[in-house]
């Protein structure tokens, strides 16, 4: 089932949460919303639902106009951060509270039930209580209660924000797989990037009430439209418009963006690289970040597979050349980016 939302706004108050939001949920896809806290993607993601009404615009789910339809009437299964499930209920009466309330036939609601167990890999644990299972198996029976009655949209809250960083990798993996299998229409609410990029088709990235940018995570990540996208989306360094890294030590009237993959280290002098010092190495497993201090003082981090560490042997302390690769350049105004080559360092 398909969501358009067009030119929706919403205020608290004088506070404007959403303002003139416009976004199409294609058919069977799975898409995040991302931004910092404040930024309103769990308002957006309400007033979808039905549990917030929108101050102007208009929502139509599966071609419906739904703006003023009632919240049972949308056929919406929602799943929040905190589970939310019935203490005082076992695992399969949880899962089988919704399918109850709309007085499923007994026999019916019992084979669903089984299904969905089955299905969130909680075989053989539907007579137990919320209180008796994991972090991770209460996200996933939350999910399934939210699934029992087969909805046409399926929302998620910071689903796995009050998990473990090991447990929240692997639902979130497992959450991608399950919609591969059955291509609900979800939509989830996150400020992890790296739970967007690995799970969503395409990413809404959101702050201060606004869409800043729709885009599948490989293009909103290697095409940022403006500075706020490139700083949320992955690690990056700010220099300033006057570093030497610089084509004749300015940039457009704008700061210098670079990606710390996008950053070459040399341990001999070829040219074009310009001096700096490694400052700190950190290792963080698959992966090194070292920082380096730049003649002028300001501070570049850059990340290197363990091979390519290893080979540069790099020790803090050390004098090395630096050069990126590839860098963007954003006006004041947040204007489109504009690739800069790599320049020679000025003289």
């Amino acid at each position: 089932m398909s969501i358009l939302i067009e030119n929706v706004e919403k205020h608290f108050g004088t506070y404007q949460a959403l303002d003139n939001i416009n976004l199409e949920v294609k058919d069977g896809s799975l898409i995040a919303l991302l931004g910092p806290s404040g930024s309103g993607k769990s308002t957006l993601l309400r007033v979808i639902a039905g549990l917030e009404s929108a101050d102007s615009g208009r929502i139509y789910i599966d071609g419906e106009h739904a703006t003023n339809l009632d919240v049972r009437r949308r056929n919406i299964g929602f799943v929040f951060q905190h589970y939310a499930l019935f203490k005082h209920l076992t695992i399969r009466q949880n899962i089988a509270f919704g399918l109850e309330i709309r007085k499923s036939p007994k026999n019916e609601t019992k084979a669903r039930v089984e299904e969905l167990l089955d299905l969130v890999q909680l075989q053989g644990l539907g007579d137990r209580y919320p209180s008796q299972l994991s972090g991770g198996q209460r996200q996933r029976v939350a999910l399934a209660r939210a699934l029992a009655v087969k909805p046409q949209v399926l929302l998620l809250d910071e689903p796995f924000g009050a998990l473990d960083a090991k447990v929240r990798k692997e639902l979130r993996s497992w959450l991608r797989r399950l919609h591969d299998e059955f291509h609900v229409t979800s939509v989830f609410v996150t400020h992890d990037q790296e739970e967007a990029m690995e799970v969503a088709d395409d990413i809404v990235i959101m702050n201060q009430g606004r869409i800043e940018q729709i885009g599948s995570p490989a293009a909103v990540y290697d095409n940022p439209s403006s500075s706020f996208v490139m700083s949320f989306i992955g690690p990056v360094n700010v220099l300033s418009r006057n570093t030497k890294l610089f084509k004749d030590g300015h940039a457009n009237g704008g700061d210098l963006f670079i990606r710390p993959h996008d950053i070459e280290v040399l341990t001999n002098e070829n040219g074009t690289a310009i001096p700096a010092t490694v400052d700190r190495v950190i290792h963080l497993g698959w992966e090194v970040q070292v920082e380096l201090l730049l003649e002028d003082r300001q501070l570049l981090t850059a990340h290197f597979g363990r091979e390519k560490f290893d080979a540069l042997n790099l020790q803090p302390g050390q004098s090395v050349f630096v050069k990126p690769k590839f860098t963007k350049v954003f006006g004041d105004s947040l204007a489109e980016p504009v690739a800069e080559p790599v320049a020679e360092p000025v003289a």
